[in-house]
């Protein structure tokens, strides 16, 4: 019998990969959203989990953004 289940595929760099995999490792086993690792640069996450995906990123690059001082 087969099993699907419907998911995102997310194609991004390595580093972004990795915070996402990391972001996923610290949240309680009933709301982690990785289904599959494809590879370095390649997951397949929970669809309704979108939001808080892009959230967390946007976050990440705000807090890492270099300002030059004025």
């Amino acid at each position: 019998m087969v099993n699907a289940v419907k998911g995102l595929y997310l194609s991004c760099d390595i580093p972004m990969a990795q915070f996402i995999i990391n972001m996923n490792a610290s949240l309680p086993q009933s709301q982690k959203f990785i289904i599959h690792v494809l590879d370095n640069t390649h997951l397949f996450v929970r669809s309704d989990m979108a939001g808080m995906i892009r959230s967390a990123i946007s976050d990440f690059r705000d807090a890492n953004t270099y300002e030059k001082p004025a």
